[in-house]
């Protein structure tokens, strides 16, 4: 068993598909029509990854102040000082989590404002 897809609130996809293709090098595996209002069933596949994030709809463009989502990477810290080249907000530089001796994280904000963790495991 496997989780297919776990739920992104955005605000505008199309700059959060741009976001996460540039960014974190991800690929939309499904767009199709849905719903009203132009929106669309916007699947996005991470390199890695077998769950995948679906574009919800977000009903404004407040930034979040709890962390939306956790992605795992190795090199956390390489990792954020390339988003911070790209011009991404970085909240929280790389290091060590206190609740997880050994465990490197990170936290920055997506284009659609969400707050995203970064985490060695």
């Amino acid at each position: 068993m496997h989780v297919k897809f776990a739920e992104l609130a955005v605000f505008d996809q199309d700059r959060a598909l741009a976001f996460y293709r540039q960014m974190i090098g991800g690929e939309a595996v499904t767009d199709k029509p849905y719903g009203e209002g132009g929106w669309r069933w916007l699947e996005i596949a991470l390199p890695g990854a077998q769950t995948r994030l679906l574009f919800s709809r977000r009903a404004d463009e407040s930034p979040s102040d709890t962390p939306s989502l956790v992605l795992v990477e190795a090199n956390v810290r390489g990792m954020i000082e390339r988003l911070r080249a790209k011009g991404v907000e970085i909240i929280t530089d790389a290091r060590e989590a206190p609740w997880a001796p050994g465990t490197v994280f990170a936290e920055f904000r997506d284009s659609e404002g969400n707050r995203i963790v970064v985490s060695s495991t």
